[in-house]
């Protein structure tokens, strides 16, 4: 097992892995670094959690389309899928931001 340094959204995370996975898990680091950096500079969504929530979103969509072209995204185009993302954000919004007032 190797011990390994990333970054994501500025925060530093220690991680262990395999030596032969190491590459594969700096590239989805750095791939969730920038999906989570585009949706915070987007200014949409506040909150780390959040801001994690969509991406993880925004990237299991993507995997169920490429990994099961039959799966239940297989009938939407990008646009549809980015479109029920954003109201899935909606939701979350309505839902979270009472609770930003308790802090």
């Amino acid at each position: 097992m190797k011990q390994l340094d990333v970054t994501i959204m500025g925060q530093s995370y220690r991680l262990m892995c395999k030596a032969d996975e190491e590459r594969a898990l700096r590239e989805a680091a750095a791939f969730l670094d920038k999906k989570m950096c585009a949706i915070r500079d987007a200014g949409k969504v506040k909150g780390n959690d959040r801001i994690a929530v969509m991406a993880a979103l925004g990237v299991a969509a993507e995997f169920l389309s490429v990994k099961a072209p039959q799966g239940p995204l297989s009938d939407l185009s990008i646009l549809e899928v980015q479109q029920k993302i954003a109201a899935m954000n909606q939701v979350l919004d309505s839902a979270l931001t009472p609770q930003e007032a308790l802090f």
